[in-house]
């Protein structure tokens, strides 16, 4: 069976993926990912691709096995710090680094992952002047004055799934 990457157009047998250890490994990965952040994930994967070929399964692999457990943890440490990382601050980074691509701001193929780490130490919910509360074992922004800066229809959306997924979780 053909299947054809959203991202790139690229076509490939999907026993042929399954039969590549390291296509395995990121397609395994890419669905414990799961949920609206999967697509940013692969297009921000994609500025990696080096100019005259393609990105190699093994370093996608590689690439996801770096992002992963921060990813799953909910926080990144960037520069001897400890910053929160949920899933609304990954679906920000990934976009915002796609702008920074798309603008001219950002030459490709990305090298690593820090100017993605940057974009989400600086994150709006991650301000220094913010603290950051600690209810029912996760960690969210404390909302100063009442209101927060108003994000992408992306970030909103992520968020308003989170918080949906949060309140159907079983006690």
């Amino acid at each position: 069976m053909k299947t054809r990457c959203p991202c790139c157009g690229a076509e490939n047998s999907l026993d042929a993926l399954i039969a590549h250890e390291q296509a395995r490994q990121s397609l395994w990965t890419l669905a414990n990912i799961g949920g609206a952040m999967t697509l940013g994930l692969v297009k921000y994967l994609g500025l990696f691709r080096p100019n005259k070929s393609a990105l190699s399964q093994a370093r996608m692999a590689t690439l996801m096995a770096e992002l992963l457990p921060d990813i799953q943890a909910g926080q990144i440490y960037r520069n001897g710090q400890s910053y929160p990382a949920p899933v609304a601050a990954w679906a920000y980074a990934f976009n915002e680094v796609l702008a920074a691509r798309d603008s001219g701001r950002l030459k490709t193929p990305l090298k690593s992952h820090g100017y993605l780490y940057e974009i989400i130490a600086g994150w709006a919910g991650n301000v220094a002047s913010v603290p950051v509360s600690i209810s029912d074992g996760t960690a969210t922004p404390a909302i100063i004055g009442g209101s927060r800066p108003r994000g992408s229809k992306v970030v909103d959306a992520v968020q308003q799934l989170e918080e949906m997924k949060n309140e159907q979780a079983p006690a």
